[in-house]
């Protein structure tokens, strides 16, 4: 029996190649992938640029999953205006920005974790054009974690994004994993972290199941996006099989794959 874990930072859906944002090209994107446990960065839900969809939904339908959930980091868009969510549930009608968990398990139950962003704007360098800094207000980020039933027995799924302050993503990272250990082992935490492999790894203490790069996609250089494993507690999982990062045709990342069996 095959576990396939995923994770993808799907820019809201956004092309490179045309900047546009399409149902049929994001659903086409994820059912290539073919996992039985996805986490997703960079999900809009009722947002303008991508057509208000729920790409959650979309990107659900497309595995033929049966649970899913999308957690708001904000409300509003970030990089224009927004703001934190004052309750899980806060935001209805309005457009949110956060991250997504799916799987083809069943779960048993979800828990959502709130990360506070840096109190102050931070330098930031500007990948367009024009080059150079600027200075960007983060976000607040947010950590979903479910409880699955699976072919091996119950395992605890996280998913999250991390800031893309230096420093500040450490300090959350080890916030996420004093919250997963409140969990039942063994435990997975998906996403991307903007954090490179050799330090998300000795920050978190746990294990990485895949070592590839994914960022840019068009030529990845650095691995941002990562699939770890609590080493502790004695409960191992599946053997790693196999592990890809293939193209997309949506975002600036690839996604990660790792195959369990």
């Amino acid at each position: 029996m095959q576990v396939r874990l995923a994770t993808f930072n799907l820019l809201h859906g956004r092309s490179p190649h045309d900047g546009l944002v399409d149902e049929t090209r994001l659903a086409a994107a994820v059912a290539t992938l073919d996992a039985d446990i996805l986490a997703l960065q960079e999900v809009d839900r009722d947002q303008s640029r991508s057509n208000h969809l729920d790409l959650t939904a979309i990107a659900a339908s497309a595995m033929d999953a049966p649970e899913h959930r999308f957690a708001a980091a904000v409300v509003g868009t970030p990089g224009e205006r927004f703001r934190p969510l004052t309750h899980d549930d806060d935001g209805h009608g309005e457009p949110l920005y956060g991250i997504g968990l799916i799987s083809r398990y069943p779960v048993r139950t979800w828990q959502v974790t709130r990360l506070a962003p840096v109190p102050v704007r931070s330098p930031v360098l500007d990948p367009g054009p024009r080059g150079g800094i600027i200075m960007l207000r983060d976000e607040p980020r947010v950590v979903l974690a479910a409880i699955l039933d699976t072919p091996y027995g119950p395992i605890t799924a996280a998913a999250t994004h991390l800031s893309f302050v230096p420093g500040w993503n450490i300090r959350q990272l080890r916030q996420v994993i004093r919250a997963l250990r409140t969990l039942p082992p063994p435990r997975i935490l998906l996403g991307d972290l903007n954090l490179p492999a050799g330090l998300a790894t000795l920050v978190s203490g746990w294990r990485s199941l895949a070592r590839r790069p994914t960022y840019p996609a068009r030529q990845p250089r650095v691995q941002l996006d990562h699939i770890l494993a609590d080493p502790r507690d004695g409960h191992p999982l599946p053997a790693v099989t196999a592990v890809d990062a293939p193209i997309a045709t949506i975002s600036d990342h690839r996604p990660l794959v790792v195959d369990l069996a």
